[in-house]
């Protein structure tokens, strides 16, 4: 006979990190009735104190001032090295590359939704959750799945499982403007199984409001903008730990020489360069990205964009913001490719909605399957958009949806 167990039996562990969204998210499970554990990751603190800000422990400290609040269990786990090699290392070798990594979406593949919920079963945990605005829905017959999803889509698409019992989608969350589901587009059926976002479905302004009727510390503070688990540090400064500098040319695509850098793999396509005749203002974008323009180029106004980068020999190019058609282009191909939902199968092409960066508008375009599983290698898939789009960076996420807002899935653009 089976047993079905009730949410006073389940245990959840939540990924607290010390902010508003994920103290909330415990809180929501708690007055569901869940066991809910805290646990804060600790995953870049002490080896590297001499350049982050060290608000790693102030940010424990929160966690666990909250789930003394709550009244549930609190661990920190500690991930530093298993970050260091999944994360860091990932993101400073795809720099020396040439590339611009995403670490925020290797940071959610290798260690939230990997070593933690990895962790977490072990523990017996029924569940993890995660403060991540996105939707969770389970679809409990294929058939309605097909249906919802792309049916009003791509009539090419065809159901290739029919005998699943629960399928597993993610959407956008109810706040568009906080929306996260770009970042988890590496996320498995396996994986979601056991993941919940309490917060998904509530607005910001609703979480805090959630916080403060509770008299939570977190209530009221500010939302983290570093790269994940690092803190309050620029990229730059953190890369000048990990790479050195060395100086090389900036030229035109004549091949013109107007200033020096500090070394290409610091610098991202479409990084803006400001006219040289604003270099004496202490917030000018050149000081703060290192850029050393030559004096002749005083008169010059016009904003320059990086289109391309030599890493070989060391050497950034850059372009007038005037010659759009440098810096823009329709198609790009991807490489490592994940379908959230596998059962899907397609023929050799779908219609999508496909997001470049974080919080960018979703674009029209037509998605195009190359290879044959698994969607590994670069190339194989290629995405063609409706209308050109400007500086596609390798390295950085494709992700795709459906009109109807879910996460399909996507790739790293190679």
């Amino acid at each position: 006979m089976k047993i079905t167990r009730t949410k006073q039996d389940q245990r959840v562990f939540v990924a607290m990190s010390g902010g508003v969204d994920s103290s909330v998210a415990a809180l929501l499970l708690k007055n569901k009735g869940y066991k809910v554990i805290g646990v804060f990751l600790r995953c870049f603190t002490a080896k590297e104190q001499s350049y982050i800000d060290g608000c790693a422990e102030k940010e424990a400290e929160d966690a666990r001032r909250v789930a003394e609040q709550l009244n549930i269990p609190f661990y920190v786990w500690d991930f530093e090295d298993e970050y260091k090699k999944s994360v860091v290392e990932y993101m400073i070798e795809g720099y020396k590359k040439g590339i611009t990594p995403n670490p925020d979406v290797m940071c959610n593949k290798e260690i939230k939704f990997g070593l933690f919920l990895k962790k977490a079963l072990e523990m017996g945990a029924d569940y993890i959750a995660t403060g991540h605005y996105v939707c969770k829905r389970e679809i409990k017959n294929q058939k309605s799945y097909y249906a919802a999803s792309w049916e009003d889509q791509d009539k090419k698409i065809k159901n290739i499982n029919k005998n699943s019992k629960i399928i597993y989608k993610l959407f956008q969350a109810k706040d568009k403007n906080k929306d996260q589901s770009y970042f988890l587009w590496t996320l498995t059926q396996n994986q979601l199984k056991y993941c919940l976002f309490p917060v998904g479905d509530y607005l910001k302004s609703e979480i805090r409001e959630i916080a403060k009727k509770a008299g939570l510390i977190t209530a009221d503070k500010k939302d983290s903008q570093g790269i994940c688990f690092l803190g309050k540090i620029r990229l730059l400064d953190f890369l000048k730990n990990h790479i050195p500098e060395v100086c090389g040319p900036i030229i035109t695509l004549d091949g013109e020489k107007i200033g020096e850098h500090k070394g290409a793999w610091f610098y991202t396509i479409g990084q803006r360069h400001l006219g040289v005749m604003n270099l004496q203002s202490k917030d000018n974008l050149c000081l703060r990205r290192n850029l050393k323009v030559d004096k002749k180029e005083t008169l010059k106004t016009s904003p320059r964009y990086i289109i391309e980068k030599d890493i070989n020999k060391n050497v950034l190019i850059m372009a007038d913001s005037k010659k759009a058609e440098l810096f823009s282009r329709r198609e790009l191909k991807l490489a490592d490719v994940n379908l959230i939902n596998p059962r899907y199968s397609f023929k050799k092409s779908f219609q999508g909605l496909v997001r470049l960066r974080y919080r960018q508008p979703l674009i029209l375009a037509k998605i195009f399957i190359l290879k044959e599983r698994p969607y590994l290698k670069c190339g194989s898939y290629k995405i063609i958009f409706s209308s050109p789009q400007k500086f596609i960076t390798n390295g950085q996420s494709a992700v795709f949806y459906s009109k109807k807002g879910e996460l399909i899935g996507g790739g790293v653009i190679c």
